[in-house]
């Protein structure tokens, strides 16, 4: 074909195109364009196709509005042979993917993706952000800016996501579901964690000990093991804890605050898991059992220590004369024979023992209790060892 031919049809194609009214679409495309057209202008150096480029090749340009080319610009590339008349949008191709955007300015946002540059500073702290709207949700935490808050409860937030996730306390919605166990979730988030359990997934390892953990928060507390931090202080004593959790426990000591009642008895803990041990007491549930005799206990640390005696395992040491016991409370009890100390000291008398159990059986010589009774023949002893010489009595008396 002609290049006079393909002019004439050219012409005659977009004469017959500009006659027609446009739509609503495309009249946004146009705003779009002429928008896109002022900020090139504004970059006549950068810009691959400038106006007097075009004029220079296709001498009726002008006469093209919002024509496209069949070849999409990207960076780098040369002007396209075959122009395409046609009213459209101007495509701009990322050179780190296939992705076509409509705008230039698109297009330098989507390479900021891909390069992992981030250009918006914080002057407060420093942090950069590759988007602007971060930088702006950012600055609220050093404003103290909330502007979304709970119909609720009116707890306020810097972003509408937080706020979304907090309003599902309320509504309890848990919209993520794990496909192992179908347990339900408020967010992602946990749910990622939550599914961790299943595929076993520990991707956080400590630098050193090579310990690894689950979520970052976890290895965040296992490094104070190593750095001895300590960064939570009760305001009444000043200990130290290395966790917020710990910390909380720690003062209800001093306010005495023991929120999980027993629903049998209603005797009430400081811990949830403290209630839960103590519930066994109700429910008769031994849930450990030894390997070695098959015994079973509330507790996983009273079967620590029960499986001691089949060991013979006396780990706790005393330091004055090297007599070993199997528990660290044996050891305690033990060592108040070397320095004297006699902390339990009986309201009546002031006579003072060492352990409470001591003081216990002296006390019943006040109150005149016996609570040890035979079942041969009835007779009651203040102490158990007492109660177990007296039954020998009667052993002896059915042996003969």
């Amino acid at each position: 074909m002609s290049a006079g031919i393909f002019f004439e049809e050219s012409v005659s194609y977009v004469a017959e195109n500009l006659m027609k009214p446009l739509s609503v679409k495309h009249e946004e495309i146009i705003k779009d364009e002429t928008l896109d057209c002022q900020e090139n202008e504004k970059e006549p150096e950068n810009a691959e196709l400038s106006h007097e480029t075009v004029q220079k090749n296709y001498p009726y340009s002008d006469i093209l509005v919002h024509s496209d080319f069949t070849n999409s610009v990207s960076c780098g590339s040369e002007l396209p042979q075959t122009p395409t008349a046609y009213i459209g949008t101007k495509t701009f191709q990322s050179p780190e993917s296939e992705r076509s955007l409509s705008k230039n300015t698109s297009l330098g946002k989507h390479r900021i993706a891909h390069n992992g540059e981030k250009m918006f500073t914080c002057p407060d702290c420093s942090k950069c952000f590759k988007a602007k709207s971060q930088l702006i949700q950012h600055g609220r935490t050093h404003t103290g800016q909330m502007l979304f808050a709970c119909s609720e409860c009116g707890k306020c937030f810097t972003k509408m996501e937080e706020l979304t996730v907090h309003e599902r306390i309320h509504t309890g919605e848990k919209p993520f579901a794990c496909s192992e166990c179908e347990k339900c979730f408020k967010t992602k988030g946990c749910l990622t964690v939550h599914e961790r359990n299943h595929t076993g997934a520990k991707p956080f390892a400590c630098s050193e000990c090579e310990k690894c953990c689950s979520t970052k928060g976890e290895l965040t507390i296992h490094k104070r093991i190593h750095t001895g931090e300590k960064p939570f202080a009760c305001s009444e004593c000043e200990k130290c804890c290395s966790t917020k959790v710990q910390l909380t426990l720690h003062e209800r000591i001093h306010t005495g605050e023991k929120p999980f009642a027993c629903s049998e008895c209603e005797k009430c803990f400081r811990k949830k898991g403290d209630l839960s041990i103590h519930e066994r007491i109700h429910t008769g549930e031994r849930p450990f059992a030894c390997s070695e005799c098959e015994k079973c206990f509330r507790t996983k640390t009273v079967l620590t220590v029960h499986e001691r005696i089949h060991t013979g395992e006396k780990q706790f040491v005393c330091s004055e004369c090297e007599k070993c016991f199997r528990i660290k409370d044996e050891l305690t009890i033990h060592k108040r024979v070397h320095t004297g100390e006699k902390p339990f000291a009986c309201p009546e008398c002031e006579k003072c023992f060492r352990t409470r159990g001591k003081l216990s059986e002296h006390e019943r010589i006040h109150t005149g209790e016996k609570p040890f009774a035979c079942s041969e023949c009835g007779k009651c002893f203040k102490t158990k060892s007492r109660l177990t010489l007296h039954e020998r009595i009667h052993s002896s008396f059915h042996s003969h």
